[in-house]
């Protein structure tokens, strides 16, 4: 690339999409770099997937969400067509098709990068790269037989891709609870093997749980709030947004007929073995919506709101069987959430902690000035990758490289 831009923007989601509209609106110089397309993450979601949040949720900065259906959940292609609309209403300068492979500090100052189409030099980088960068498997899984279908969320598409047989799904997080939702209603018999996720109805009261996260300050809280950084990782809130959105999670996969176990160990030959945990993670479950109801009572107390009728869950102890013959099983697919994939391609010293999360400062990175990062879970706050909240740290990132690039450090 022969230009030099003050700013480059790494990833073209709703992260680098909304910085790029902050930067522009101060009159900064940059270029968004998307090794893909426009919201290519999204695009890489399976067939049926939606949003598990209300479309009214989409406020991304100068493009909230004005369609016809704003209590609805947008399913994937929507969610494209609206970044897409996005980026070529705020005149995004998105470069398609360019991969960044390396980012390091450039001797007399900003930085080098790597990219598929040559070496850039930029004085300040905001690395945008997505929350969901690489798919976390269990160490069990290597003990899995050879021959067995193995893959990843990202590689999903729509049962009739799975080669015939059981399915076992690994995590029960959104992800993991809707594909064996769906492969359930396929005609699949299906075995989840169960981590820990927090819980509530679709609905409660006349609002959609999102709203009431929201309205509570749940989603406002820092990662300092969490009674350990590693909380980071827990999954979010189950529930699906597919048919106009309903409850999901494990009492009514349960009930649909999906066999639930324990954390998956490992196989033995053709036999996988689960741990005798699935009461414990019931119960942690059921602990974490408490917590949840008790916000959301305390908003209807300070606000003089008609009670939403939240009753306790009736006591659930399904059986969990600990042991599996696999050789009746056509494939395995792993839904354990996601980890930081920066370390891989961020040749910057002390820029992560040990989870691969960026150590900053206001989305600004401790180990190096003009490092900028948007779109991390928890960055700043819980809704800090998320479409309702990533617009917020795009503002503070905006005014943190105006800074930089005026010789100031804020």
């Amino acid at each position: 690339m022969s230009d030099r831009p003050d700013v480059v923007v790494i990833g073209a989601g709703q992260a680098g999409l909304s910085v790029s509209f902050e930067l522009s609106a101060r009159g900064v110089p940059h270029v968004v770099l998307e090794r893909g397309r426009v919201g290519e993450t999204w695009r890489g979601r399976w067939e049926s997937f939606c949003l598990v949040t209300p479309n009214w949720s989409c406020r991304l900065p100068g493009h909230p969400y004005e369609g016809p259906e704003p209590d609805g959940y947008m399913p994937r292609d929507e969610i494209v067509a609206y970044l897409e609309d996005y980026a070529a209403r705020s005149g995004a300068p998105v470069r398609d098709g360019v991969e960044v492979a390396s980012v390091e500090a450039a001797p007399g100052g900003g930085f080098a990068l790597g990219t598929s189409e040559g070496e850039l030099a930029a004085r300040v980088v905001v690395v945008a790269s997505g929350a969901y960068q690489r798919p976390h498997r269990p160490a069990g899984a290597a003990t899995l037989p050879a021959g067995l279908v193995q893959l990843d969320v990202p590689d999903y598409r729509a049962p009739g891709d799975l080669p015939e047989g059981r399915v076992l799904v690994v995590g029960s997080g959104q992800s993991g609870a809707q594909i064996a939702e769906e492969l359930h209603g396929a005609g699949r018999e299906v075995f989840l093997a169960c981590g820990r996720a927090p819980w509530l109805p679709r609905r409660i009261g006349d609002h959609d749980l999102f709203w009431w996260t929201l309205e509570t300050g749940f989603m406002d809280q820092p990662v300092s709030a969490l009674p350990s950084p590693r909380d980071r990782l827990v999954a979010n809130v189950l529930a699906s947004g597919r048919d106009g959105g309903h409850d999901l999670h494990l009492r009514t996969l349960h009930r649909m007929g999906v066999i639930l176990l324990g954390h998956f160990l490992g196989a033995e030959g053709h036999t996988a073995r689960f741990a005798p945990d699935l009461a414990d993670s019931i119960a942690w479950g059921d602990a974490r919506r408490q917590q949840l109801v008790e916000l959301c009572r305390r908003l209807v107390a300070e606000r003089g709101l008609p009670d939403p009728g939240l009753e306790d869950p009736e006591p659930f102890e399904p059986p969990a069987p600990e042991e599996l013959d696999l050789r009746a099983f056509g494939s395995v697919l792993f839904a354990g959430g996601f980890r930081p994939g920066y370390g891989s391609w961020m040749r910057i010293p002390g820029a992560l902690d040990e989870l691969g999360f960026p150590l900053h400062h206001e989305c600004a990175s401790t180990a190096a000035d003009g490092l900028l990062f948007a779109g991390v879970h928890f960055l700043r706050t819980r809704k800090s990758s998320l479409l309702v909240g990533v617009g917020e740290d795009a503002a503070v990132v905006a005014r943190q490289a105006l800074a930089r690039l005026s010789g100031r450090t804020d």
